[in-house]
């Protein structure tokens, strides 16, 4: 009978990486949506645009598991726009940014949609509060 070498390295390799896949947290959008759904939301937006998207969820960050904000704004006037997005939390943290943070490919087009994802270092409980800030900026 013939002996056929690795075999056994190979189907304990396969078997390990199903127990990490299926131990490795994954994401959905009702974990998404639970991030916040019971927080208290403030939200100010500018009239040139509309909040599109406004998700938060856990990601690694920096080495620890933070949230993360993702922010999509729609521009709704006749002209390209940039926008400043300010996050404020309950427990005195905050982040923020610009959309779309350079102006090298160009501003958010009437009638498109500019996102991204802001992650709050420190940030490892869901938060209570959220304040939502979204101005237009001069280019």
């Amino acid at each position: 009978m013939k002996q056929v070498k690795g075999v056994m390295p190979i189907g304990v390799f396969v078997l390990a990486l199903t127990i990490i896949i299926m131990m490795s947290p994954a994401t959905s959008k009702a974990e998404d949506a639970a991030c916040i759904a019971g927080a208290k939301i403030e939200q100010s937006i500018a009239s040139e645009a509309t909040l599109e998207e406004f998700s938060c969820f856990f990601k690694k960050f920096e080495g620890a598991e933070v949230v993360h904000f993702k922010v999509a704004v729609k521009n709704v006037s006749d002209k390209p726009q940039r926008f400043r997005v300010h996050i404020f939390l309950e427990n005195g943290k905050a982040v923020g940014g610009l959309i779309p943070r350079k102006t090298k490919k160009g501003l958010v087009e009437p009638g498109a949609t500019g996102s991204f994802v802001y992650p709050v270092n420190g940030m490892t409980d869901k938060p209570q509060e959220v304040m939502l800030n979204v101005k237009t900026v001069m280019p």
